[in-house]
């Protein structure tokens, strides 16, 4: 079900919940570019693990409307806003590559209501002390998060719509520009023919009418000071990173839990990997969503 919710300025955002609609909540953050309709277990899954899953697309993507100037610490403010307009008081989030870093403001700047997070695949502050930041990262994302120190962020515009014209030419054209860049294990989960249709159909969605705004709001967001510190969360995290990805580049999952006390890392192989590894985060989170309210500790 989608849900057109407004915060208290008229600010609009476009919001899915799939699965138990009596289940434990769960906020999904999606990738760059990226919508509420991102790869996601089917609803009965869903219903099985007693999960509510709660998506949103982040403001400028198509559904939401833009906000100038947004960091990855808005996203907090959003999840509360939607969270309070569904009387759900405690919850969990995921958030996945671009995402990633979104729920990790959540559970950091929400602490009294997150239950727990995960972090898949996700990227390091761009400031982060002691990491080569962009070491075995793809040349195309190196130059975007350069060009998103810019202010304003012309070129990266100019480069982030170029990218987004060869959807243009076919619905999986952003993944043909990506292909090249890609390990082998990042390919192999590609070559399922149902996920790379799912995955192409999310980012025509997301750049429809050749409209870039989240994409680059994102970059900007994710490339410049982040508004919160990783080392804040007290929640459980679950951070999962693959050892063959050049998008998010396992050095960061590391950095990461480094400095969140409460982390268990888990390596996988690729970046897209992230979409086989939903499931079971989700069943962990449902554990941890039991022992919140029985003031147990679970694994």
């Amino acid at each position: 079900m989608t849900q057109q919710i407004r915060d208290s300025d008229g600010r609009r955002m476009s919001v899915e919940s799939l699965g138990d609609p009596e289940g434990k909540p769960v906020f999904l953050l999606h990738g760059t570019p990226g919508g509420r309709n991102g790869p996601r277990p089917r609803g009965i899954v869903l219903y099985r693990l007693g999960i509510r899953l709660i998506s949103y697309d982040r403001p400028g993507y198509p559904g939401s409307d833009r906000v100038q100037g947004r960091s990855v610490a808005s996203a907090a403010e959003d999840v509360r806003i939607i969270a309070d307009y569904l009387d759900i008081d405690r919850f969990s989030v995921v958030g996945r590559s671009g995402g990633a870093p979104h729920a990790l403001a959540c559970a950091a700047l929400l602490q009294d209501r997150v239950i727990s997070a995960a972090a898949l695949a996700s990227l390091a502050p761009r400031d982060a002390q002691g990491l080569d930041w962009e070491a075995n990262m793809t040349e195309s994302n190196v130059r975007a998060y350069n060009l998103a120190k810019c202010d304003p962020p012309d070129e990266l515009e100019i480069m982030l719509k170029e990218q987004a014209g060869s959807i243009g030419k076919g619905s999986e054209g952003l993944l043909t520009t990506l292909g090249p860049e890609m390990r082998a294990h990042d390919k192999q989960v590609i070559d399922d023919v149902a996920l790379r249709r799912i995955i192409a159909n999310v980012h025509v969605d997301a750049l429809s009418n050749n409209c870039i705004d989240g994409w680059v709001d994102d970059v900007v967001a994710l490339g410049n000071k982040w508004g919160f510190k990783p080392d804040k969360i007290t929640a459980p995290v679950k951070l999962w990173g693959g050892r063959d990805d050049v998008f998010s580049p396992v050095k960061h999952t590391y950095w990461l839990a480094e400095r969140i006390a409460s982390a268990e890392v888990e390596i996988g192989e690729a970046h897209f990997g992230t979409v086989m590894i939903l499931p079971a985060i989700l069943s962990w989170m449902a554990r941890q969503a039991d022992a919140d309210r029985s003031g147990a500790l679970v694994p």
